[in-house]
């Protein structure tokens, strides 16, 4: 990027800024920042770094920093960001956290795991009708919060919500050439961690029914069997995707993390140093949402309830296609 005297101001007034909250005004749709100061992307969940930075001073609740929502797109080309070398779909509780998490060690590496304000903008433009202009938010979105904030900084890594898949189309449209990641993991060990804590995908309403194509009879069904049909829903965007993108992966978790970070370097095109590569072994034998417990799990019931039937069929079509 060649500066001028006013996109070198703007890169230096919004430098360790991030927009992070859409707001809905009379006079339109507005943008709350957020200060990062020196905190980088690095903890298991981006809401943990949002929480760690509204404790600093420039984010207290007497000093909101509030833009249009249109100036994202005017500002975003104006710095210097880094392009997606990847985009990460999962079906949720299938490693991807630790997947995450074993880019983030990495310096070069900046890892946008779940960021919230992506999945306000696709869902705000989803229940507004108003594509063309979540699209256009969310690519300045993504350039600023993959801004260059360092030297070493060289690749970034945008880990999607599961339900994301969804707006595959949206996403492969604003990057057609990055490579996709779809990252699975068998219907019954997903379903074993949901039981544990529900995520926001596994609860009825919390996540717009019509995003899954689901109507009010998913009310009606238990919390097991409404994730069977999300999964289902999640397994079937994968096969369309492999189908028809030449530029899109599939790896299961049972391949093993370390396995599946080496295939996914091998077609990103990301080059993992010796040192790197030996905190990538170190991490991956820890919990991946609470590093400092060791992860274990029993084996699981060999038979298939009648609820993961279909998603047993469609994961084993996956795996065709793996």
């Amino acid at each position: 990027m060649r500066l001028t005297p006013h996109n070198h101001i703007v890169s230096s007034a919004i430098k360790d800024w991030i927009p992070f909250r859409l707001r809905e005004e009379e006079g339109g749709t507005d943008c709350q920042w957020l200060y990062l100061g020196n905190e980088m992307f690095t903890k298991p969940f981006f809401d943990e770094t949002i929480s760690r930075c509204r404790q600093l001073p420039q984010n207290s609740k007497m000093k909101r920093s509030v833009s249009s929502a249109a100036m994202l797109e005017e500002w975003a080309p104006q710095i210097t960001s880094i392009a997606p070398a990847a985009i990460i779909f999962h079906v949720s509780r299938c490693g991807s956290t630790l997947l995450s998490q074993l880019l983030a060690l990495d310096p070069a590496n900046i890892v946008l795991s779940e960021v919230p304000f992506f999945d306000e903008i696709l869902r705000w433009g989803h229940r507004n009708q108003t594509k063309e202009e979540a699209d256009a938010l969310l690519q300045a979105a993504v350039s600023l919060y993959g801004a260059k904030r360092n030297e070493r900084q060289q690749h970034l890594f945008i880990k999607a919500d599961s339900w994301h898949v969804h707006f595959y189309e949206e996403w492969r449209q604003l990057y057609p050439d990055v490579p996709v990641i779809l990252l699975y993991r068998r219907p019954d060990e997903v379903i074993r961690s949901h039981r544990k804590q529900r995520g926001m995908q596994a609860v009825q309403g919390v996540i717009e029914p019509s995003l899954f194509g689901f109507d009010e009879r998913i009310f009606q069904l238990s919390l097991d069997e409404y994730m069977g049909k999300v999964m289902e829903t999640y397994l079937s965007a994968f096969i369309r995707i492999l189908q028809t993108d030449k530029k899109a992966i599939a790896v299961n978790y049972n391949e093993g993390m370390l396995t599946v970070m080496e295939r996914i370097a091998a077609f990103t095109g990301y080059v993992i140093s010796h040192d790197i590569l030996e905190k990538m072994k170190e991490r991956s034998g820890f919990h991946a949402k609470f590093p400092g417990q060791v992860f274990e799990e029993p084996p699981l019931d060999s038979t298939i309830p009648p609820y993961l039937m279909r998603s047993f069929e469609l994961y084993d079509e996956v795996e065709k296609k793996r």
